[in-house]
């Protein structure tokens, strides 16, 4: 089985002209594994995955493992509020082989947590593929309780959760209930959330800078608590001016900074305000990334 641990990047969409940039894709993902990040995961919410048609979701998952070549693994983002459709883009993963499925939890229509556990369950039963939960509430209106977590994690093929509540709490819960892999979905509390457990991160940071990302885990996995503090302190004001406004808006303004694609959101999503504008792009430039593009 999939063990998943280390930085895996939260891979940006990136678009051109309003169409899915592919040659853009291909460049950035080969580009975080020269820079040494452990993971890859496409058409999460950092990949814009409510705005892309059915056909563009494939296509982003298909581009990324075809570019990654097996030298990292990829976990595709394939949950929907719909278990059928949630079924159906897990299955298209498992086609083109990529390694693992990223799952989030249901949105807007609130199950319970039983609901929750049928949701996964059946997803499990369908498709024989490792399966990351992904815990969001912020964004979907409902969480999993570490004790749903627990049950899910009995079943075959559930290997982790992206634990991105917020709540150290929920964390030292689900770690203190069973032994399933947790991987942090906020990059501001990657290294406090490993100090009780927590194997990696599932990274929107490390689409800028994966080299720094990935080298904090390693080192905090290593043993070396004072250099991963290092890196964490100085990861910290970027990782919060990446979320200054809605995820993926800043990191994408943060890419196209840096040269690797356009700042092209899609509606509702749309530009950063001046003011958050300009604090970001100081940011990147004190940070030392290296402008290349606008």
């Amino acid at each position: 089985m999939l063990n998943l641990h280390g930085a895996m990047t939260a891979l940006v969409t990136p678009y051109k002209n309003g169409k899915v940039d592919e040659k853009a894709l291909v460049r950035i993902v080969r580009h975080q594994i020269r820079m040494g990040i452990h993971g890859l995961v496409p058409v999460g919410t950092t990949g814009e995955s409510p705005t892309l048609s059915y056909e563009e979701h494939q296509r982003v998952i298909q581009i990324t493992v075809e570019a990654a070549e097996g030298k990292v693994p990829v976990i595709a983002g394939t949950g929907s509020n719909s278990t059928d459709e949630a079924i159906f883009l897990t299955k298209f993963a498992k086609k083109v082989k990529a390694d693992a499925a990223l799952v989030v939890t249901p949105y807007y229509n609130k199950p319970t947590q039983e609901g929750l556990y049928r949701h996964y369950e059946a997803i499990a039963k369908a498709v024989d593929i490792p399966q990351v939960l992904y815990n969001v509430p912020g964004r979907t209106g409902v969480s999993l309780a570490p004790e749903t977590v627990a049950r899910l994690s009995k079943i075959r093929g559930i290997i982790a959760i992206k634990e991105a509540t917020g709540n150290m709490d929920q964390a030292s819960r689900i770690l203190s209930l069973c032994p399933i892999t947790v991987l942090s979905g906020d990059d501001s509390l990657t290294l406090p959330l490993m100090s009780i457990g927590a194997r990696g991160v599932i990274s929107v940071a490390s689409n800028v800078v994966p080299e720094d990302v990935s080298r904090m885990v390693e080192l905090y996995l290593a043993g070396d608590e004072d250099g991963a503090r290092k890196l964490h302190f100085k990861l910290f004001e970027l990782c919060r001016m990446l979320f200054v406004e809605t995820n993926p808006i800043p990191v994408k303004r943060a890419m196209a900074y840096a040269g690797f694609c356009s700042s092209e959101t899609r509606l509702p999503l749309c530009p950063m305000r001046s003011d958050n504008e300009k604090a970001l792009l100081a940011t990147l430039k004190r940070y030392g990334v290296s402008r290349k593009g606008a």
